[in-house]
Order: structure tokens, then C-alpha cells, then sequence
């Protein structure tokens, strides 16, 4: 049987990250649409719906095991698949963070609704183009890519503080409202930590690109400011 070269089976690795991420990017999306259009159905699909990211981590381990064994890549090709350890996981709790937005989703969804949604679904829009910015950065090696994705989370993290001013107003006005409204910081919680796996990820892709590490840097700069 002939020796499969590395650059096949690197490729099957990223293909592997690629299928995963789009099941995340899937999962998530419907979670949105459950809260929004009030679907509990589809909340509850989500909710036992994350066993397929599961799978498709473990298959990016057994492919990355598979590939040092059968290859013993150096340099980059090594720094690449260590790297795809890295952000698998990540992946994976893009999807649980998912799963607790269907969460809330069905506890929302047998009350009246609070408000109109505005800002939730435009931070689901952006966390989650940038997830799929992240792993494209990933795939071609594009450490340019990898920094917008960095430079997106500022805006998702002023959103989410633009949702804990909003709904911290209606919990104090009216304390009926504040089962619905913990409810809603969960949600938005759940879409900032998700905007900050994709920054892990964006940041795994410059140091492999680059051979920068800049994973503190951001702390620092904001500590100094």
C-alpha cells in the first residue's frame, strides 16, 4: 500500500477543522433562531444536538496523532498540528456555549418576551463570522485574516456591556423582569465567550503564521491603558 506524502493528510486534517467548524457555526445559528423566532422545538434539537462537534474533536486528535506518527513532521508541519489541537477544543466549547444560548432559549420562551432583540442577534452575527474567520486564517495561513478576527472583539464586548446597561434598567425598574433579564446576560454572556474562543483560535493561527506569540499582549495594552 503506498505512503499517503503529508501534504495529504494535512490537508485532511484542516478538512477535518473545516466540517467541525461548520457544525459549530450550524449549531449556533439555530440557537439564535430558537430565541429570536421563539422556537422551543428547535431549542431543544440544539440542546442534544452538540454530540456531533464532540466526534468531530476526537477525529482532530486521532488525525493529528496519526500524522506525527506516520510522518514525524518538523518545524511548521509539527507547530501546524500541535496547533490544531489547540483550536479543536476551542471549537468545541464555541458549540457547548451554543447549546447553553438553546438553554435559555427554552426558559425565555415560556415567559412573555422582555424586549425586541437588536443587539443579541448583531453580536451572534459577528462572533460568529468571526469563529469562521478564525479557522479560514487557519486554513490559508493567513495571519492578516487572524488579526481582524482580534481586532473584532473590542466591538462584541462593548455590545455586551451595552446589554448588561439595557438590561440592568429593566431589572431595576421592574424586579418582575429579572428572571427574563439573567436570562438574556446569560445569552449574551455565552456570545462574548464565544467571540473570545475566536481570538484563542486567531491567535494560535499569528503564532503559527508568524512565530509571535501575542496571546498577553492585548492584557497588557489594556492594562497599561
Amino acid at each position: 500500500m503506498m505512503e499517503r506524502p503529508l501534504e495529504h493528510d494535512i490537508d485532511e486534517l484542516k478538512k477535518s477543522l473545516l466540517t467541525m467548524a461548520g457544525e459549530v457555526e450550524s449549531l449556533l445559528g439555530q440557537a439564535i433562531r430558537a430565541l429570536v423566532e421563539r422556537d422551543s422545538e428547535l431549542a431543544g434539537r440544539v440542546r442534544d444536538g452538540d454530540k456531533a462537534v464532540d466526534l468531530h474533536e476526537l477525529e482532530v486528535d486521532h488525525r493529528v496523532l496519526e500524522l506525527i506518527i506516520r510522518h514525524r513532521p518538523l518545524a511548521s508541519d509539527l507547530r501546524l498540528c500541535m496547533t490544531a489541537t489547540k483550536i479543536a477544543p476551542d471549537l468545541e466549547r464555541v458549540a457547548d456555549h451554543g447549546v447553553n444560548i438553546a438553554e435559555q432559549a427554552l426558559q425565555l420562551n415560556a415567559m412573555p418576551p422582555l424586549k425586541r432583540f437588536v443587539t443579541i442577534p448583531a453580536m451572534a452575527t459577528i462572533a460568529s463570522g468571526m469563529v469562521r474567520d478564525a479557522i479560514t486564517a487557519f486554513v490559508h495561513g493567513e495571519s492578516s485574516l487572524a488579526r481582524a478576527v482580534i481586532a473584532r472583539d473590542d466591538e462584541v464586548d462593548s455590545m455586551h456591556e451595552q446589554v448588561f446597561r439595557e438590561l440592568l434598567t429593566y431589572m431595576m425598574e421592574d424586579p418582575r423582569t429579572i428572571t427574563r433579564g439573567l436570562a438574556l446576560l446569560l445569552v449574551s454572556r455565552s456570545l462574548e465567550r464565544i467571540a473570545d474562543q475566536a481570538t484563542n483560535i486567531a491567535e494560535q493561527v499569528v503564532y503559527l503564521v508568524e512565530a509571535e506569540d501575542i496571546r498577553h499582549l492585548r492584557a497588557r495594552e489594556d492594562g497599561t491603558q
